[in-house]
């Protein structure tokens, strides 16, 4: 299926995104992958490198003639993010991704495509791998575990890098520059609950979210999807005591940084109240089709009878969940003054997942004001307190401000007009970059990011456009091309 990727222009970045799309590449299991980068500079004799965090550096001189110009650091990162439909059967440690393309575009059967940022690698070891392309001296560092905890970008050391400039290959969307991103962090609460037996005269359910688009939690924040977690537990708290229902499990999202798409209940109630359950289960559903009919076109919900579980927890710890669940913020908190339409602060309901004894709910706080981003983090705390959790915050990362005075910005933005006659968007982005920590590590970096059109990342639409890449292809060669000469 893969190959036919490999008639699509430009051929060599294609060449290597199929190679890349057989590799398994899960955050934090980047083993295969760096083995064939480190490979990949050994077979075309290049100086590479590796530092304590796994980070792989491949440096090559600059072509003749082209010596005399700044030195540029590529940089993408190597993992990528790991979902799947419920149906789909896929080993994200073994199994390469099945690709094809579909009108225009490259998509996965099933499961995300890895486009983030597997397109923006392939496109760093197309130029490493070229004799006919012009350029200064060139470093390429690929990352790792950028998706789940931005490992490499924090174990970057000062000297790692030589270059003055960093092009970061890590953008979704075509003919849009990006000079700044929000900083982020995690926030994890751990509710405890007591398991109780089952009292006879019961019967389960399965209440289910399922079809939901999700997507990335900064990029489509603001797009007006629903989350499976709020929908799920907004029907639990409805008829919890209306229908005396007991809760063995809720489960719901997976990824910090991706917008829950589907969530499940297993619930218990009194023999004879089922076909009750499921006909309001039907009733929620087309109330939900209704809320979200322009951005939510495959949502389902339903309710459907299921085994009888061993345990429940108790009723005070039921309501002290969908509580906190329905109290607990999800969505757009405050938009840019300075920015027209962008997105300042935000925070995602990422995850509900029962531990053994304990309930733990992952949200994940972004803002390009930090003062902000720990005002909508302790609003999160809050309520979790409240429920009797406990909460952890992580370090987060911290943002890239944006300068207006960027060399490589005015070069790029010059470049594309010169390319494409039309002007580029000049613009920050809700989602974090790995720019911000690189800037921290390396104070003075002139840093852009650009990036052909992906849809759907983080999600099993993920989805990347095939025009969208040569233009991509154009760009970063004339950006190269005419790189300044050194002070």
């Amino acid at each position: 299926m893969n190959n036919e990727i490999l008639k699509l222009n430009p051929a060599k970045v294609w060449f290597y995104f199929k190679e890349i799309l057989n590799i398994p590449r899960p955050s934090k299991k980047e083993g295969k992958i760096i083995e064939y980068l480190l490979r990949f500079g050994k077979e075309h004799n290049l100086e590479t490198l590796q530092d304590e965090v796994h980070n792989v550096l491949i440096r090559k001189p600059a072509t003749p003639g082209m010596e005399n110009r700044k030195s540029v650091v590529l940089q993408s990162h190597i993992d990528m993010v790991c979902e799947k439909n419920s149906d789909k059967v896929h080993d994200f440690d073994n199994d390469p991704i099945e690709a094809h393309i579909e009108d225009g575009w490259v998509t996965a059967d099933g499961t995300t495509l890895g486009g983030d940022d597997g397109i923006g690698v392939a496109t760093e070891l197309a130029l490493l791998a070229s004799d006919d392309i012009e350029h200064g001296p060139l470093e390429c560092l690929f990352t790792v575990d950028e998706e789940t905890g931005l490992t490499g970008a924090f174990g970057l050391k000062p000297g790692f890098l030589q270059s003055e400039i960093l092009l970061n290959l890590d953008s979704e969307d075509e003919g849009q520059l990006f000079i700044g991103c929000a900083g982020g962090q995690d926030t994890l609460s751990w509710l405890p609950y007591q398991k109780m037996a089952v009292s006879t005269n019961q019967e389960a359910l399965k209440i289910m979210v399922s079809g939901l688009k999700g997507g990335h939690s900064g990029d489509d924040i603001n797009k007006g999807r629903a989350n499976a977690n709020q929908l799920l537990n907004r029907f639990l708290w409805t008829y919890k005591d209306k229908f005396d229902m007991k809760l063995s499990v809720f489960d719901g999202g997976n990824l910090r940084n991706a917008i829950a798409r589907e969530a499940f209940a297993v619930v218990t109630v009194p023999k004879g109240k089922a076909q009750q359950v499921i006909s309001e289960a039907k009733g929620f559903e087309e109330m939900y089709q209704n809320e979200y009919h322009a951005t939510e076109l495959s949502l389902s919900f339903s309710a459907v009878t299921t085994d009888m579980p061993e345990t429940v927890i108790s009723d005070d710890n039921f309501t002290k969940l969908v509580n906190a669940l329905y109290a607990c913020p999800h969505g757009v908190i405050a938009m840019s003054q300075d920015i027209p339409n962008f997105v300042e602060t935000s925070t995602n309901l990422a995850s509900v997942k029962f531990l053994d004894n304990e309930i733990l709910i992952t949200t994940s706080q972004r803002s390009s004001v930090e003062s902000e981003k720990d005002d909508v983090t302790n609003k999160v705390v809050s309520v979790f307190n409240l429920a009797g959790a406990r909460s952890k915050t992580s370090d987060g990362y911290p943002g890239w401000t944006p300068n207006p005075d960027s060399e490589i910005m005015e070069l790029t933005k010059s470049s594309y007009q010169k390319l494409f006659n039309v002007e580029p968007k000049v613009l920050a982005i809700h989602a974090g970059l790995e720019c911000g920590l690189i800037g921290d590590k390396y104070p003075g970096m002139d840093m852009i990011s650009f990036g052909p059109t992906l849809r759907g990342v983080h999600s099993p639409d993920e989805k990347l456009e095939i025009a969208s890449v040569e233009k991509f292809w154009k760009l970063t060669l004339d950006v190269l091309k005419n790189i300044p000469v050194k002070d």
